[in-house]
């Protein structure tokens, strides 16, 4: 395949992510960059992906604080508006985790770029 290979390496969180998604960034970036998969050029993926987790994250808190259901200011029960949101966020991170691999199914799909060590017909022949 002759599709771009840019070099895997960490690039730095955004500094717009809050503490929670800092923290998703931090174990993401760890894992992919052991598969050798993260370049300066998925910045902005992860990032969306974390500040999407973080969004889901409190929505999620929120819905085991106050409920599925609450009351709107009829006195009806309505759905809580964090539903809507985890929901929103969920979709989000799922959409960008099967492009980094994060499902099983996805995972599948993706092949990690191999290092191969240099052999002798790789070396430049010597000047005689």
């Amino acid at each position: 395949m002759n599709e771009p290979k840019p070099d895997a390496e960490i690039p730095d969180c955004p500094p717009e992510l809050g503490p929670v998604a800092q923290r998703e960034w931090q174990r993401l970036s760890i894992e992919l960059n052991k598969l050798r998969i993260l370049t300066q050029l998925d910045r902005a993926a992860l990032a969306a992906y974390c500040g999407a987790y973080s969004l889901w994250a409190e929505a999620t808190e929120n819905i085991q604080k106050f409920g599925t259901m609450v009351k709107s200011p009829t006195g009806y029960p309505i759905q809580s508006p964090y539903v809507s949101i985890a929901n929103r966020q969920a979709e989000i991170m799922m959409r960008i985790a099967s492009e980094f691999g994060f499902t099983p199914a996805s995972r599948s799909r993706i092949s990690t770029p191999i290092k191969q060590d240099r052999t002798l017909f790789d070396q430049p022949l010597a000047d005689e």
